[in-house]
Formats: structure tokens, sequence, C-alpha cells
């Protein structure tokens, strides 16, 4: 792994030294030493801390995040997560997967320092996807949205703490994964009854609780938002002091462009999406990043600070692809990145 300058105990978003290509999140498979492998060799400037879904219930991104939780619970039922009284088989086998998620990554960062990326789902898609015990979603309880972003910001401060632990030179960037946030935003997350949806939430609410959660590693590192859903919020997300924004560059439409101009020009950082999630051909490296180029020229920005400002990741997480072809995506992330760098124009 590559080295970068030595850990300052404090350090600034805007002067954090971020890698310039990552994974979203999910690979394929259950070996956690594999996925561990795979990620740190594909990246050697910006590894990141694998999820591997395939393994069941409690590797989700839902149940994983859960199993990060102080003082509540959650448990597997036919419709999906609920709120338990207590800790039990479900929540033991979530933190179980991640102790061995870690103990694959920490073999194989020995002497990293650099930016080390690790998620966690954001309070508003966890809102959206927890159940109450009625069944409803806890979006529909505006006191247990607080009660679940509060305990979810306490386990994060725990979460992150053991990282720094185990990988001592590292600078953690946290990303919270949110793709059902647009939809909680426009009130279109379905009830349980699947007939009427959730009333929207007022954007100073989600935008307070975002703030609270990008406070979990204030001074430590950078915390981005992902959502591989269409109309990204980069408005309320740079307001709620993310460092970045991860998304799938495909979905971009024009309505998009103005806000992702202000992102760039207020220092925000743009984690491209461009490399397909699924088995299928890759392009060139540097086809893959045309688009980003383009859109660079059209927005009127400085090449100068188009490798600085992008990193390239996936469209999203690659649980869903083979593992032949998660190897090969990470790796075309890492030839595009150093096509952009090279060839900003």
């Amino acid at each position: 792994m590559s080295e970068t300058t030595e850990t300052t105990e404090k350090t600034e978003p805007n002067t954090f030294p971020w890698g310039p290509a990552t994974g979203v999140g999910s690979m394929p498979g259950g070996d956690a030493r594999e996925a561990a492998k795979t990620v740190t060799g594909s990246f050697e400037d910006f590894p990141f801390l694998a999820e591997l879904p395939a393994r069941g219930p409690g590797a989700d991104m839902i149940g994983r995040s859960l199993g990060l939780l102080v003082e509540m619970y959650a448990h597997v039922e036919p419709s999906g997560w609920r709120i338990s009284d207590r800790p039990g088989r479900d929540t033991r086998r979530a933190r179980s997967w991640l102790g061995e998620d870690l103990d694959a990554l920490e073999e194989f960062t020995q002497g990293y320092r650099g930016p080390l990326k690790v998620q966690a789902v954001g309070p508003w898609t966890l809102a959206a996807a927890l159940e109450r015990r009625n069944g409803e979603a806890v979006l529909g309880d505006a006191g247990a949205c607080r009660d679940l972003a509060a305990s979810l910001a306490e386990g994060l401060r725990g979460h992150l703490a053991e990282v720094r632990r185990r990988v001592p030179g590292a600078r953690v960037v946290l990303q919270l994964d949110e793709p059902s946030l647009t939809a909680v935003l426009r009130g279109q997350v379905r009830t349980a009854s699947g007939y009427r949806t959730h009333r929207a939430v007022d954007r100073q609410v989600v935008e307070s609780a975002l703030r609270d959660l990008v406070g979990v590693n204030e001074g430590q590192g950078p915390v981005v938002v992902h959502s591989c859903a269409p109309d990204v919020p980069f408005g309320l997300l740079r307001r709620a002091g993310v460092a970045g924004v991860s998304f799938d560059f495909s979905l971009l439409t024009e309505r998009d462009e103005e806000a992702i101009g202000e992102a760039v020009e207020g220092g925000t950082k743009l984690l491209a999406g461009v490399v397909g999630s699924l088995d299928g051909p890759l392009s060139d490296p540097g086809g893959s990043v045309m688009g980003v180029r383009t859109l660079w020229r059209r927005l009127g920005l400085s090449p100068g600070i188009l490798a600085d400002s992008v990193v390239i990741t996936p469209t999203c997480g690659l649980a869903g692809a083979s593992p032949a072809y998660a190897r090969a995506a990470l790796a075309h992330c890492a030839k595009a990145a150093r096509s952009l760098a090279d060839n900003p124009e």
C-alpha cells in the first residue's frame, strides 16, 4: 500500500488527501479475506471496508448498520427488519460478521497510511427500512426517527474509533448510504399496506439529522453521502456539511448541473459512479470518464481542478456482480481515474 503524509489528530475536509478512486461498499461472495485482499489490491490510495450481503440477514446494508445501534435492537421478520426489546440472534450475527470484516481489513492494511472509507446506512434510509412493532416504518414517527438517529450516531462513534484503532495510520472517511433520501423528502415511501405513503419529511428536519451525523466524524475525517437514486439533493447535502457526494453519474440530468457546479466551487468532492455495477462490457478507461470531462467543460469549470475534485467509483455496490467482474470493475475505476488525471481536457 502506498504511503501519504503522517496522520494528524485533526483533519479539515477541504485539506483532506482523497484518493483518486474507490468502491461504493458491497462486494460479491462471502469471504471477508478475499474481499479485503481485492479491495486493498485495487485501491492502494483509497481502500474501503467491504460489505458482503450474500452471507444473509445481518450482512445486508440495513442489518449491518442496525448492528451498530446503541441501546436499540432489531430482528428479522418476513417483511424486513423490526425493532426488538433486546439483542437477539440477528443482532449478534450482524456484529460478528462486521468483526470478521474488520479483522480482514486490519490484516491487509498493515502499515497503511492514507484515506480509508467505511460505510453505514444513513438515518433516513434506515428510518424508511426499519419497522416499529406495529409493522409500520420508523419514518412515520418523528420521535422514533430522532431516537434512531441518536442511537446511530453513538454507534458510529464507537465504530469509527475501532477502525482507527485497528488501522492507526488511516484517515477515516465515513460514507452514509442514503438511497431512500429523495423518496423521504418527496413523501414516496410506502406504508406497510402499500396503499398509502408516509408524509414527506420537512427538509430542515432531514438536514438537521444529517448534520448531526456529519458531526460524528468531525475533526477526524470527512463524511460522504451516497445515493444511487435519481435526483440527489446536492444543495441540502452541502448545507448539512457533507464533504462529498457519491452518486450514479449516468442518472444526472440538466437540472442537476447548476447544483453540481455550485458544489464543486464550494469545495465539495464528487464521487462519480461511472463504471457499471453489474456484469457487462467495460469501455476503455478514457471512455468511462468522457462524460465527466464533457460536464466539466459545459459548466465552465477549470480542467486544472478536475482530478482533485472527482473520485471515480462504480455506479453502485458490486454485490450483484460476479467476483471476476467485481475485480475488473475496481481495477477499471483506478485506470479511469488515472486517465482523468493525465488528460483532464
